[in-house]
């Protein structure tokens, strides 16, 4: 056999040793690695995983009972792009968790705890594409400037969680945003959600399921679809007066009504003034004139 011959087994059983002892290094207990991939799908992990080889770009946490994520361990993976965390045990605590993982694309924090969305929680996420935190029922809060420094995303997705009101700036100013998931929330479908009802009818951004997107109170608009009561509000609320309205208008009637009369008043007094010298002027004059 010629040496070229012997030659090219020898280098692929050389390439293939190397790929599988790349597997087996730093790669943590329980989970699957191969090349800058790490899944530790159904694991029933505590703890975020030690070990992770550094140069990760895909990161799989699925079915796990996670309930913290630590900022400096994920420092570490400063090249991850994909991150995968969904159905485990995450609460609020996220706030400048991902600080250093700017490069992340695609983040899928669904089936957890959050209680809330603030502007710490995701600002450093500035290559974001993908972000998905549905399913989470205790959901009840994201702050109008929440996505501030997201500017490429793409999809989002809040759908089945407990938010009664999204401001509309929070979405509108997303520049790249295509796809957005509402359904099965708990809208409250008043005067305040009015603006963002009227940019859900004219902004080009997919609302998949839209069926579902319906508003939970008050009792008069249950399970009304949210995109149809645009007509609707527009005349409720734009003739609808509250009653600090009624307060209002009593005030500023009662203040016109008052200066008015207290004008009138004055003008009178002055007219009468005005009148009494004149008419003294002329006995005056008639005087001298008889003198």
């Amino acid at each position: 056999m010629s040496p070229s011959g012997r030659a090219q087994p020898l280098s692929f059983m050389f390439l293939l040793g190397v790929g599988m002892a790349s597997e087996g290094i730093d790669c943590p207990s329980g989970c699957r690695c191969q090349y800058l991939e790490v899944n530790c799908t159904g694991r029933q992990l505590q703890e975020f995983p030690t070990a992770i080889p550094l140069d990760t770009r895909q990161l799989i946490l699925v079915a796990n009972n996670i309930s913290y994520l630590p900022a400096v361990e994920l420092s570490f993976l400063a090249d991850l792009v994909y991150l995968d965390c969904r159905k485990n045990l995450l609460g609020d605590d996220l706030d400048f968790t991902f600080i250093g993982v700017a490069k992340l694309v695609y983040l899928d924090l669904s089936f957890n705890n959050l209680t809330q969305v603030t502007f710490s929680t995701f600002s450093h996420l500035i290559s974001l594409v993908v972000l998905k935190i549905s399913d989470n029922p205790n959901l009840v809060a994201i702050e109008k400037d929440a996505f501030a420094n997201n500017t490429w995303l793409r999809h989002l997705d809040v759908s089945r969680t407990g938010l009664t009101f999204l401001d509309t700036s929070t979405v509108r100013d997303l520049p790249n945003l295509r796809f957005l998931g509402l359904s099965d929330n708990l809208w409250h479908c008043n005067c305040s959600f009015l603006d963002f009802i009227t940019w859900m009818t004219e902004t080009n951004v997919h609302f998949p399921d839209a069926d579902n997107i319906t508003c939970y109170t008050p009792a008069g608009l249950h399970v009304l679809k949210v995109p149809a009561l645009e007509a609707q509000l527009h005349i409720s609320c734009l003739t609808q007066l509250y009653k600090q309205d009624y307060v209002f208008l009593c005030l500023v009637g009662f203040c016109i009504f008052f200066f008015g009369t207290t004008a009138a008043w004055l003008a009178g007094i002055c007219a009468v003034i005005y009148e009494v010298h004149a008419s003294k002027g002329e006995e005056e004059e008639e005087d001298e004139e008889e003198d």
